[in-house]
């Protein structure tokens, strides 16, 4: 008589392992589909653009760095090349 033998051995172990791995893969290529194919929730932040001169300029001239004759100038210089 066999005790506490009932066909499966470490084999049952085994499976419950494989079990859980196989579905654990399967739930993260669900999160992964969703995320990825999800688009923007309406919550995210807005991506930053780059900075442009004019942009800098306009920093400049709010923090008082240079006047609005020279604001003026400068803006014309940027939009003219």
């Amino acid at each position: 008589m066999m005790w506490g033998y009932d066909g499966f051995g470490y084999g049952g172990f085994g499976m419950g392992i494989g079990m859980l791995l196989f579905w654990g893969l399967i739930i993260a290529a669900i999160v992964v589909l969703v995320r990825g194919f999800g688009g923007k929730s309406a919550g995210s932040e807005p991506r930053l653009r780059e900075k442009t001169p004019l942009d800098m300029l306009g920093e400049r001239y709010a923090r008082g760095e240079i006047g609005k004759a020279e604001f003026e100038e400068k803006r014309r210089d940027l939009a003219a090349g």
